[in-house]
């Protein structure tokens, strides 16, 4: 176990399964996935049975509610200790480097541990990680009981780093004499695949770390992000698994006054990848406007103080075009109900980020109830389906681009609500490497 203070890394003792555990079963997808689907999670439980796994120490979102939301609470930590007890783990010191394939892309990430005293998630944060969306602090209570008591972590948080160079993460596969194969195995229910490599020199250790302080020298950060050389430098912005993360610092803050400095509660497991990674695609969350009154678009013509450039379309599929082909730097939007279409462009914007000017505008026309609600959806066909509809509208935004969002999170703190997806339910992190915290 080594830390690196410089850039807020530990090369942690890692558990993973021994190797007479079915990996398959042990792995399974995070807890936030696939929350109105019981059926893949019952699919999940079929497959697993008894059998030693993930599902047995984790609460499955799609739960909540019901008495398999008792069963499994009361059972985790008992869970926890009987694996330990049994040595169901090997041990693994120090990092790996993993690559997750899925629908003919990869995804290459490095498992690390994140010192939390170097994190904070609170509003205008100058931390060296980040969040980069607002947290819901009434979120946590329920999250840090459950952790407080746990005798391990088991995360599925995916943390970015923006390496458009590419020198933190690709360089590893390449460096075959210094990285062994711990695990090579398909995930559950066409999930893909996944193989992991323990990184077993020092000197690629050191490699990474050096290639991670290069990304938060003062002139780099300068120049990329056009801020001051002393601006306090953001190298891990939180992508998904934002209030996982949030609730271990809680925790750590609240037990460290009596804890050792070197506490395992203080570093939080993680995935790092490189948002310049192919395997990483920042997908659009449109917004649905429900139940809407008949001047909803005046309304919010008059929330831009009609500071907007407006163009009527004949129909969606000429608007979502529109939106996505945007090659200029104004931020544009798609509007529409089901008598009309509209391109729009905010002349003067207040935020960075097209998403953030017009969730804005959205809160303003709900408190003023113009608009019954919001609801956030991915997918064009859904979004054209549902905003159609009688009582509803929708507004269609663009992907994000991935060279704006450290420059956003610097510039404005944490984006707004919904901001982007990382990919489909199928793509995200699976349960697998754990960490003792106690």
């Amino acid at each position: 176990m080594k830390n690196f203070s410089s850039v807020g890394i530990q090369s942690p003792e890692i558990l993973i399964p021994n190797k007479q555990i079915d990996f398959e079963k042990w792995a399974v997808v995070a807890c936030d996935q696939f929350t109105s689907q019981s059926e893949y999670w019952n699919n999940v439980e079929k497959i697993i049975g008894q059998s030693p796994s993930t599902y047995h120490l984790i609460l499955p979102e799609a739960y909540l509610g019901t008495e398999k939301e008792k069963i499994h609470s009361s059972q985790i930590n008992s869970l926890m200790e009987k694996y330990l007890r049994l040595k169901y783990f090997q041990l693994i010191d120090g990092l790996i480097y993993i690559e997750r394939s899925f629908d003919n892309s990869v995804r290459r990430g490095l498992i690390a541990a994140l010192d939390l005293e170097q994190y904070d998630f609170t509003e205008g944060a100058g931390s060296l990680i980040r969040a980069t969306e607002g947290t819901i602090i009434d979120r946590l209570p329920p999250r840090i009981k459950i952790r407080h008591d746990a005798l391990i972590e088991i995360p599925h948080i995916l943390v970015l780093i923006d390496d458009p160079e590419m020198s933190v993460i690709a360089p590893i596969a390449q460096s075959s004499t210094d990285i062994e194969l711990i695990y090579d195995f398909d995930l559950m229910q066409n999930s893909g695949h996944l193989k992991g490599y323990q990184i077993t020199s020092p000197n690629l250790e050191n490699k990474i770390v050096k290639a991670l302080e290069k990304l938060i020298s003062p002139e780099i950060q300068s120049k990329k992000y056009n801020v001051k050389k002393d601006a306090p430098p953001l190298l891990f912005a939180v992508g998904d698994g934002n209030h996982s993360l949030a609730t271990a610092k809680s925790v750590w803050d609240k037990i460290k006054h009596k804890a050792p400095e070197n506490h395992p509660a203080r570093y939080a497991l993680v995935e790092i990848v490189n948002i310049h990674d192919e395997g990483i695609v920042f997908e659009p969350i449109h917004r649905l406007l429900k139940g809407i009154k008949e001047n909803w678009f005046l309304s919010l013509k008059k929330y831009f103080n009609n500071k907007l450039d407006i163009r009527k379309i004949t129909d969606f599929k000429t608007l979502s075009t529109a939106v996505i082909n945007n090659q200029t730097n104004d931020q544009i939007f798609g509007a529409f109900d089901k008598y009309n279409f509209w391109l729009v462009s905010v002349k003067e914007p207040n935020h960075t980020l097209t998403v953030g000017s017009i969730q804005d505008c959205i809160d303003n026309l709900i408190l003023n109830g113009q608009i019954n609600d919001v609801d956030y959806i991915h997918g064009d066909d859904i979004i054209r389906e549902l905003g159609t509809a009688q009582e509803n509208a929708g507004i269609y935004l663009s992907a994000m681009r991935k060279d704006s969002l450290f420059r956003s999170v610097i510039k404005d703190g944490a984006l707004p609500r919904k901001t982007f997806s990382m990919g489909e339910a199928h793509q995200k992190r699976f349960y697998l490497e754990c960490k003792k915290i106690k």
